[in-house]
């Protein structure tokens, strides 16, 4: 199954962002979604745009929390396994665990992939204008490749910040959010858009969401 550049792009994102790739056989992966139900619509959304991989039902699944012991309700899509993601599996979890690849920038490179991305871990913070993208708990060197290509493939300057537990995050300043904005704005859904309020330097963001 190939894919084609558009689609590519949208797995790249998810890839990089909420999505899982689960090895499946020796060459194979499979491509996991999931997301609160609050987010469902995000989920068929993604589901729409990669009809070629995505051919099963979407489940509700209840879980626990280990800590509070309450239960709350999310949605899964999972994707047919193919070579294709077998072989991103490879790169982008060449040791059973996600990484930041040091050939970055031969990936991320279309806007779809950016605005994926951040509708998944980016958030608007609504005092000061200005955007964070969460990266995990991974290393300082991988924070410093997603900023590199940032800056090399969508002209976006971004400051690597340590925030401790919740691992590295890319600061954008109020003039780089805009600039953030105008490249991914005409693939956000309406259901995202308080992750990138309409003009985040001079409009107050009305939703005060993450």
């Amino acid at each position: 199954m190939k894919l084609g550049r558009y689609q590519f792009g949208l797995v790249i994102g998810m890839v990089l962002g909420d999505g899982f790739l689960q090895k499946t056989g020796s060459r194979n992966a499979r491509l996991r979604l999931e997301h609160s139900l609050k987010q469902k619509e995000y989920l068929l959304w993604k589901v729409k745009q990669l009809k070629k991989l995505f051919s099963g039902k979407i489940h509700q699944i209840k879980r626990m929390h280990p800590l509070t012991k309450s239960q709350y309700s999310y949605v899964r899509a999972q994707s047919n396994a193919t070579p294709e993601l077998g072989r991103l599996r490879n790169i982008f979890y060449p040791y059973g665990k996600k990484k930041i690849p040091e050939n970055l920038k031969d990936y991320l490179k279309e806007s779809v992939s950016l605005a994926i991305w951040f509708m998944d871990d980016g958030y608007y913070y609504k005092r000061d204008k200005c955007a964070f993208l969460y990266l995990g708990k991974i290393e300082k060197k991988e924070a410093e490749i997603v900023k590199e290509t940032l800056k090399s493939n969508f002209g976006i300057e971004t400051i690597v910040k340590d925030k401790k537990k919740k691992g590295f995050v890319l600061y954008f300043s109020p003039g780089e959010t805009l600039k953030l904005k105008k490249i991914i704005e005409e693939f956000v859904i309406p259901q995202m858009k308080y992750k990138l309020p309409l003009d985040p330097v001079t409009t107050e963001d009305l939703y005060g969401l993450r």
